[in-house]
């Protein structure tokens, strides 16, 4: 058995996360306790209590689902006894996942981490004026077909492929007519679903370049190790552990595709076939069973889960 460790994105953030977690192992609290510090705010508040809407902000949302993930990864490391560099061939996470893969993985230190998705946020959110964006989920198209979707729609706007997330489920991002066009376009190819989401800016395509640069300066300012295990990156889908090329493919990210499918298949190819996502929901773990056949994905988030970890009988078996 082969093993990754997976992070997930935005989307996935709900009020009360980890929270059970804080409240069951002194060394979670510790983590929501770092974070704390590190932004100069109770971050842990507005998780735990709300409001949704405070939670919900891009700005508080990114750092949240790190602070989690990385959580459940320190009472794993310290109640479990695992060790990525001995226990697992990769790590990947989807989009803002991608950083708390890596602080996961030693490539970060926590707050370090925790302050880069801050300012990831702000700066994501800042990239646009609301109302100019828009993103749409296309549900029932391949990944080609859902380009070739994106690319008539754009009419010399931008439009582009945000999320090849697996299972027929791209994910398009750009100029909010433009993204409308691409919803129009797409169920006349023969989209299953075709749907505008609820966003607060268009993620993922080249309206983000501003945001893009502001990653550019924030990473040059913080010390990037090479990971215990190699990264398997949103952009290339292929994995790295150069700390150099990590920071290009952060920047790149920003306004590039979240190559998730690819990503779980290519591990999957090299022999993967447990996928653990660390964290907030079990979105991962879902998209895992589409992508990759006879691969199991379990969500690890909550004192059960890291109960249900330690006897092995997630997948039959220990790591």
């Amino acid at each position: 058995m082969s093993v990754a460790f997976v992070f997930p994105g935005q989307g996935s953030q709900a009020v009360g996360m980890g929270k059970a977690l804080a409240d069951a192992f002194p060394a979670a609290r510790q983590v929501f306790d770092e974070v704390d510090a590190a932004l100069g705010e109770p971050l842990s508040k507005v998780m735990w209590e709300g409001p949704a809407e405070t939670l919900t902000l891009t700005e508080n949302t990114q750092p949240a689902l790190l602070t989690h993930s990385l959580a459940v990864m320190r009472v794993l490391e310290m109640e479990a006894g695992v060790d990525l560099k001995r226990d697992a061939a990769f790590v990947a996470g989807h989009s803002l996942g991608e950083y708390s893969a890596l602080a996961a993985a030693g490539a970060f230190a926590l707050a370090d981490a925790a302050r880069l998705v801050r300012v990831r946020g702000l700066a994501m959110q800042k990239a646009v004026p609301v109302g100019v964006g828009a993103m749409a989920a296309l549900l029932g198209l391949d990944f080609d077909a859902a380009v070739a979707a994106a690319a008539e729609a754009a009419q010399g706007q931008i439009c582009q492929a945000a999320n090849d997330n697996g299972g027929g489920q791209v994910v398009v991002s750009g100029d909010k007519a433009a993204v409308e066009r691409a919803v129009e376009i797409a169920k006349q190819k023969g989209a299953r679903r075709a749907m505008m989401l609820t966003v607060s800016a268009p993620f993922h395509c080249a309206l983000m370049q501003p945001a893009a640069d502001v990653m550019a300066e924030a990473l040059g300012k913080v010390t990037v190790r090479q990971p215990a295990v190699p990264l398997v990156a949103n952009v290339t889908a292929q994995p790295i552990t150069d700390p150099a090329e990590i920071v290009r493919r952060l920047i790149e990210q920003v306004t590039g595709t979240v190559r998730w499918r690819d990503s779980v298949s290519n591990m999957a190819g090299a022999g993967v076939t447990t996928f653990y996502e660390v964290g907030t929901g079990k979105v991962l773990s879902g998209l895992v069973k589409r992508i990759a056949d006879g691969a199991a994905g379990v969500a690890i988030g909550t004192p059960d889960d890291i109960a249900v970890f330690r006897t092995g009988t997630h997948a039959g078996q220990r790591i």
